[in-house]
């Protein structure tokens, strides 16, 4: 229940935020992260992956991998919890969660895979494209950090 409601409080905080921001053909490829904000308290989901949501916003149309055919302006989102070090990431991956299994703007991150679930973390996101390479600005890629504290 406890992650339910982390989400449900995600949306409830962004909904006003990303509901109205359509992407145009000739915007410039932008990522930020909604909620949680800077140096918020985040209680940790209940459940053994600790989960709580991320609610992101970008001018690109959020789909699922493999879903955006010819849209050059779609992709997802890549999630990593310390991005400095692979602490966090899931076993196997370079990553913690991503959105491309659903798309959208909610990425659901597993402070689980943390050594350490609670205390200061960064949380990551990083936009990539349909086949899973970042998306470039000026050659460097898209990405939004926030700095957490997990509880």
């Amino acid at each position: 229940m406890t992650k339910i409601r982390n989400i449900l409080q995600a949306f409830a905080v962004a909904a006003p935020v990303f509901c109205g921001s359509a992407a145009l053909a000739e915007d410039v490829p932008t990522l930020r992260i909604v909620w949680p904000q800077e140096g918020m308290a985040v209680p940790l989901g209940a459940d053994a992956e600790g989960v709580i949501g991320v609610v992101v916003d970008s001018t690109f149309r959020l789909a699922p991998a493999g879903s955006c055919g010819d849209d050059p302006q779609c992709g997802h989102v890549h999630l990593k919890i310390d991005p400095e070090g692979d602490d966090c990431n899931i076993p196997g991956r370079a990553y913690n969660s991503m959105n491309s299994d659903f798309g959208g703007p909610l990425i659901i991150a597993r402070f689980g895979h943390c050594s350490g679930r609670a205390g200061d973390h960064v949380i990551g996101v990083l936009l990539a494209d349909d086949h899973h390479q970042p998306v470039l600005v000026d050659g460097r890629p898209v990405t939004a950090l926030v700095k957490v504290t997990t509880e």
